[in-house]
């Protein structure tokens, strides 16, 4: 199909092509479907054709079964006969086993190229939603990102970030006076919070060299758009980190990438697996986030899209921005399921021929109601469609030749080894070395000047002394008769006899005159 990717087969006997349009490919998508019902086919396929289109692909291997797409399929496979006769049954009639460009990655750099950010790109939103913080720790940690600003503090990896929150702990007389109450306990729970996420290996996220957006957006030298592939089957085990990180890419991609308007096609789509994961328990500011990202990163010509077991996972005010649907079966066992699978088929354009509650309940494997936007962004009529079958292999190559991919990748070897850069735990170390020397000194020098003042009171008593004796052995030696007796008279006039004589003699004189 001309400037579209050929999705599959639709119509009563599956022979009218559907397609999704490139123009339109950046109003963003759902893959939906209940378990076992053909949705990693359909992300595969997409993939194939985004990428022979020149657009590049991101997107998460979240059952390690996707790194199949860098080799072609094998008339060996057990299926080749059932995708051969499936082929023709639609009208594929190019069919053909062929491999795309593939780069790896792995946020423990594993399984592919090692994926970094930066605790300062990653922001205080989206690491109190990690680190899953109550608002009041929220608040604590925005302090320390804000004081990171004004102090020059570089936030790189996550002992930049401790390092911070023991000198916010140590300044927070200072700073609950300028930002409100800075609690000792609050940032004990950070600290534990951060210590768990090193434990369950989420410190390899934050470092440098730090991820470059523009190493995930290239093409092959044939102009097919490499498709990147994050190994994600042990990064499910930590939900929050997955999701955490997938928005962050996210958010990323819509602060980088320049406005485009409406291109012929995609700059970059990106796929989003597990997508409820984003959603569960999530605040109502990062699902606005979500929102506001979905709304206008289009016109930086990045397509999103969301893949799920049910479209209820994806909150309403989002699922209204996925223009093109694919929808595997869903199961209706219990009332609440009838009510999603009902609210399900409310959001697709009606097609005449049938109810598309029945044929979403009834499609079979490899199989689903799909409706892509037309001309002008209208949303085609619903369409029972026979997905069409892959062409690169189906399931997972060998670790060798991943190995291999890996070692051959446009970007190996700028990734691989960290950097430690001069940050926030640098400098305040050196801070802290610096006050401690001289505090050192300073102490030091108070106690040089108290014992030079206690040797001068020590000097000085023992000069007092020294001239109270000699004066004294004077005294003893030199004195004579007279000065003794003169001595001795004075002793007498000034006890109280001595006062009766004086007064007596001198009444005596004045009665005399």
């Amino acid at each position: 199909m001309e400037d579209a990717i050929f999705i599959g087969g639709g119509g009563e006997d599956y022979a009218v092509k559907q397609g999704l349009t490139l123009k339109y490919a950046n109003r963003h998508g759902l893959v939906a479907g209940a378990t076992g019902t053909g949705k990693t086919v359909t992300l595969q396929i997409l993939a194939e054709g985004f990428s022979a289109a020149g657009v590049p692909v991101f997107l998460s291997d979240v059952k390690g079964d996707l790194s199949g797409l860098a080799k072609p399929g094998s008339e060996g496979f057990k299926l080749h006969k059932a995708f051969s006769e499936r082929a023709a049954k639609i009208g594929f009639d190019d069919y053909h086993y062929e491999g795309f460009p593939v780069t790896f990655w792995d946020l423990f750099g594993r399984q592919g190229h090692p994926v970094r950010t930066t605790v300062a790109e990653m922001g205080p939103l989206l690491l109190s939603r990690l680190l899953e913080l109550s608002e009041a720790q929220e608040g604590i940690l925005n302090i320390a990102f804000r004081l990171a600003d004004e102090e020059g503090l570089a936030l790189l990896d996550l002992k930049d970030l401790q390092a911070l929150l023991v000198w916010v702990g140590e300044n927070r007389a200072e700073l609950s006076l300028r930002y409100g109450n800075v609690s000792v306990q609050s940032i004990g729970a950070i600290q534990r919070r951060l210590l768990v996420l090193e434990n369950q290996g989420g410190a390899q996220i934050f470092g440098e060299p730090a991820l470059e957006l523009s190493d995930m957006m290239l093409t092959d030298k044939a102009g097919r758009g490499r498709i990147n592939i994050l190994a994600a089957d042990e990064l499910m085990q930590s939900p929050r980190l997955y999701a955490t990180f997938l928005l962050w890419l996210l958010s990323e991609l819509f602060e980088e990438l320049p406005e485009v308007g409406d291109p012929d096609k995609p700059k970059l789509v990106f796929f989003f697996d597990e997508a409820h994961l984003l959603f569960d328990d999530a605040p109502k500011a990062l699902v606005d986030k979500v929102e506001q990202v979905a709304r206008l990163i289009r016109s930086k010509g990045v397509g999103v899209y969301f893949i799920t077991q049910n479209p209820a996972d994806v909150p309403e005010d989002i699922l209204g921005q996925l223009g093109n649907r694919v929808q595997h079966a869903l199961r209706a066992f219990t009332a609440k399921d009838r009510k999603e699978l009902r609210m399900a088929a409310e959001t697709y354009r009606e097609n005449p021929r049938f109810s598309i509650e029945d044929a979403i309940r009834e499609v079979g494997v490899g199989e689903a109601v799909t409706s892509m936007l037309e001309k002008k962004g209208v949303p085609g009529v619903a369409e029972r469609t026979l997905i069409r079958p892959p062409s690169s292999q189906l399931g997972p190559i060998e670790p060798g030749e991943r190995a291999a991919l890996i070692n051959g990748s446009p970007i190996a070897g700028k990734y691989e080894e960290v950097k430690d850069r001069q940050s926030a735990y640098e400098i305040l170390a050196k801070r802290a070395a610096d006050a401690a020397r001289e505090a050192e000194e300073a102490e030091a020098e108070v106690a040089a000047q108290e014992e030079k003042e206690r040797e001068f009171r020590n000097a000085r008593r023992y000069s007092a002394e020294e001239e109270r004796s000699t004066s004294s052995r004077k005294s003893s030696r030199g004195d004579s008769f007279g000065e003794k007796l003169t001595k001795n008279v004075m002793r007498e006039l000034t006890g109280t006899t001595g006062r009766r004589i004086v007064r007596g003699i001198l009444g005596s004189l004045f009665r005399g005159r």
